[in-house]
């Protein structure tokens, strides 16, 4: 059911709010902190995380890669990723985008470092307070799956500031 109502969403974006168009923002930056849980051992982790979000087919596309340094008890681990996400304005206040894309992931954990590849799904809310979108906020829960490393899965949220980057 979950696939079916994702399809109609992806598909029939009619129904849904289009993403109005900024033509002063060339793009925008996220910086916040991500904390996650992996399912496999039930490890927490949390780092500060980085992203720059551009939109290349203005309501039908964003393109957000992004980068988020993870620190736990034992192990450090740097995610890259690449999400592919189609975005809906549902106020002029708060836009909507759901998102999957390819990560890589390096990893160093008792003093052994691994590389690996893995896909990612998020949900992200942006909430603009002013008219014009210069600062705000995002809410991004998102699943990960590792194809390495004994197909590690986990969720995390990420939570942070939104900075629009003007054209000039």
């Amino acid at each position: 059911m979950k696939s079916v109502l994702a399809a109609y969403f992806f598909l029939w974006p009619g129904h849904a709010f289009a993403q109005e168009v900024n033509k002063e923002q060339a793009a925008v930056v996220e910086v916040g902190i991500a904390p996650s849980r992996n399912f496999k051992d039930s490890r927490s982790s949390a780092g500060p995380t980085v992203a720059v979000e551009v939109s290349p087919i203005e309501h039908w596309l964003e393109l957000e890669a992004g980068v988020t340094p993870s620190f736990s008890r034992y192990s450090t681990e740097w995610a890259t990723d690449l999400l592919f996400k189609k975005p809906w304005t549902l106020s002029r206040k708060v836009e909507f985008m759901a998102g999957v894309g390819p990560e890589w992931v390096h990893t160093r954990e008792s003093g052994v470092t691994t590389n690996s590849v893995g896909g990612e799904a998020v949900l992200d809310f942006m909430f603009w307070p002013g008219h014009r979108h210069r600062l705000g906020w995002y809410l991004e829960p998102g699943y990960e799956y590792n194809f390495g490393r004994g197909h590690e899965r986990s969720i995390g949220v990420a939570i942070g500031l939104l900075i629009g980057v003007n054209k000039r």
